[in-house]
Order: structure tokens, then sequence, then C-alpha cells
């Protein structure tokens, strides 16, 4: 979701890991012991790096870590993150120094190109995710996306704590019927130049941007599942440059600068500056309008065809200070309780990973209780979402954007 990791997958960690040793799995608490990891938690500190772009999430991430702390005797410090490749190129820094203990990072808010760059150089603890408590919850078969991470196996690594995928948002008020095909939206965009932009890639939601219109442009959509190189870049992709260079002199600005990142694009619609916008998280605008962000006129749809999703993990670097109190996190995010919380509009409006009929009848009442929001789609208007790329897109097609269209503000 807000995780962006292809500066660093991108720059400079495939030469920096080139003849790198992977190291032995540290030995470390199990989680299968959990009163043993429970006990070995207490008066740890967990240094979660997440990204801190958003009062909303912050918000949450202060309220885990006090749930945390009042039960389990873990103090929780957010390490607010502007770019997650920041978390990782801290650990391949200790790597490299030989810091194979005592590491500055106890849990990353993670996924796609950071994780399998990660887990392809043994920079990860684990496995581990599976033998929490609460896994057991876990929707492992209707949600496929909690065991494949942008087409890599998870393989207990990392743990899902947030479900996503794309949608657009547009106020009522000034667009009564959206586009909604990449064709479309140019037509839409010819007719009322400046009234839409998407946050510049790197930023995760630019880049999100550029891969659901390559879903629907590309000739084959089924070879994003393969790495790029494999598939045939160059052809693939043309018709993704050809729509954006259409598409560019009609955006805000005349393409020439960009929202730097979700909420300032979602201030630009509160500002009646755009009338549409994409968002990762189906219950966005929901949580604007309770908020007092956005008016109560607007309202979400997704694109004919389907739109992308994926899962939000936490995972843990092989030399963490505090993995115990780590997976005591990490399980917590997992809990109805939790789970229900960051599913309130009123909190995050995220996506559950766990699955209704595996949980108990009080613990389905949590969820059934919530009010979505008035701009939030049902499951059944969400439709079900197309799997991410394999990660190696990402890196490649913000390179090219970066060259032919990236601007400074």
């Amino acid at each position: 979701m807000r995780l962006t990791a292809s500066r660093l997958a991108r720059a400079c960690l495939p030469g920096l890991l080139t003849g790198l040793a992977q190291p032995a799995l540290a030995a470390g608490p199990d989680p299968a012991d959990w009163p043993a990891v429970l006990a070995e938690a207490r008066g740890q500190t967990v240094y979660w790096n997440a990204w801190g772009g958003a009062a909303a999430t912050n918000d949450f991430i202060r309220w885990a870590a006090g749930e945390v702390g009042d039960r389990y005797g873990v103090t929780v410090e957010h390490v607010k993150l502007a770019d997650t490749a920041d978390a990782v190129s801290r650990v391949l820094a200790e790597k490299t120094a030989g810091k194979d203990t005592g590491g500055a990072v106890d849990l990353v808010w993670i996924n796609g190109a950071n994780f399998a760059a990660m887990k392809e150089a043994g920079l990860l603890f684990g496995p581990w995710a599976g033998d929490l408590p609460n896994w057991r919850f876990v929707d492992t078969v209707g949600k496929p996306a909690v065991t494949a991470d942008f087409t890599v196996p998870t393989d207990g690594f990392e743990a899902p704590w947030a479900m996503a995928q794309v949608v657009f948002y547009h106020d009522t008020a000034r667009l009564g019927d959206p586009p909604r095909t990449m064709p479309a939206l140019l037509d839409w965009a010819r007719a009322h130049p400046g009234r839409f932009t998407y946050p510049q890639p790197p930023d995760f939601l630019g880049t999100t941007f550029l891969k659901q219109a390559l879903y629907e442009l590309a000739p084959d959509p089924s070879v994003l599942q393969t790495p790029a190189d494999e598939a045939g870049y160059d052809a693939v992709t043309a018709p993704l440059w050809a729509f954006l260079d259409d598409l560019t002199p009609h955006l805000w600005r005349q393409g020439r600068a960009y929202p730097q990142s979700g909420p300032q694009q979602l201030q630009l619609m509160a500002d009646g500056e755009i009338d549409l916008a994409i968002s990762f998280s189906p219950g966005e605008a929901s949580t604007a309008i309770a908020n007092g962000q956005l008016p109560d006129t607007v309202r979400t749809f997704v694109l004919e065809g389907g739109t992308i999703g994926n899962a939000s993990f936490v995972a843990i670097p092989y030399n963490a200070s505090a993995k115990a109190g780590a997976m005591v996190l990490a399980n917590f995010l997992l809990s109805p309780e939790a789970q229900a919380h960051a599913q309130d509009p009123d909190i995050l409006g995220y996506g559950t990973v766990l699955a209704m009929d595996k949980l108990a009848p009080d613990d389905r009442a949590r969820f059934e209780a919530l009010d979505l929001g008035i701009a939030t789609l049902s499951p059944a208007e969400l439709g079900p979402a197309l799997p991410e790329p394999h990660p190696s897109w990402a890196t490649r097609i913000e390179a090219d954007w970066t060259a032919r269209y990236g601007t400074a503000r």
C-alpha cells in the first residue's frame, strides 16, 4: 500500500548485494512457543519503521502501540519513513558493517520490491508468521495476496495486516459520470484539462497508477506476472508510453508538477483543483469525509475490467534487537480487534486480511457492526482484485517514467 521499494531496488541494492554472503538465520524466539515469546517481549522496545505520511495512519500506529504496551509490556516507537527503502538501506548497511545483532530496525512495513530484495539477500528473520497465534484467522484461501507478495511467496517471512485495492474517487457535485477506462480517462482529460493528476512516481500511488494503466493497455496483461526482462518489456509497455504522451499535457499544471503523495493529491481534491483521484484504500474517501477533509458528495468507483489489489505486511530484519516484541506487535495487528479497528472508516478504512468464517461470533459482530461509510463500495461493487505485477515491472516503469516525464516541484 504505502510502500515504495523501487528507489533502492533500482539504484543501489542489486549492485551492493552482488557477492554479499547470505547471513545464517539467527537464533531467535520461536513463535510456536508463544508463552516464551510473550515473556521475552516484556520490557522490549520495538522500533517499527513504517510510512508516516498520513495523520490517520500515524494515529492508528499510536493506538496499536498503546494497546501492545498496556497488554504486553512492549514499547513501540514509530520510526516515520517517507520511503520504505530507507529502512532497507539501513539493514543492508548494518549487514555490510558486520552488525548481525542489535540492529536498529525491529519491524518494517513492507511489500513488493523491498520484500523481494530483502528476502533474496537473506536480510529477514524467519520464517515466523505462520506460527503466530492469530494466523489461524487469516484468509489464505480467498485472499491469495496474503501469501504471495507481488508474485513472490512470503514463506512466513512477513505477516499481512491490511488489504488494499485500487479505487478512484470523484466529487459528484463537479463530476457526475466519471471515466471508467483509461481511454475514457484520456478523452475526459482532453475535454477537462488540468482536472486530473496522480502522485509523482516513485511515490507508491503514482507507480500504482502506471501499473493500473499498463494492465488495461498491455496487449497481454498476463505477462505482468513474469519478470519484465523475460516478457518483452519494450513491446508490452509501448501502449503505456503512448497513452501517457497524450495524457500528460492535459494533467494538472500541464504535467509540469505533480503532488508528491496521496495526502497531497487528496488536498487538491479538497481544494477543488482536481475532480478525480486514485487511491489504494477503498475506504479512504469515506474516512476523509468522516474527518472533514472531503465533502460528503465524494463517491468511489472502480474501472471496468478490475483493479489491482495487494496486502500490506510487516517483516522482521534478520538482526533485529527486539524480535519477540516485533512478533507480539505483528500478532496484535492480526487480531480481530485490531483488524476491525483498522477497517472502521473513522480510523483507516483498510480492508481486513481475516476470513469471517474463521472468527468467533463476537468477533464477526465487530465487522458486521461497522458502517463502512457513505463513499465505500460493497465487496460486490469492488469486484475481484487483479494481482500485483512482478516487482521488476514497477522498478523499470518508474525509471522510464522519470526519464520521460519526471519533474521537480
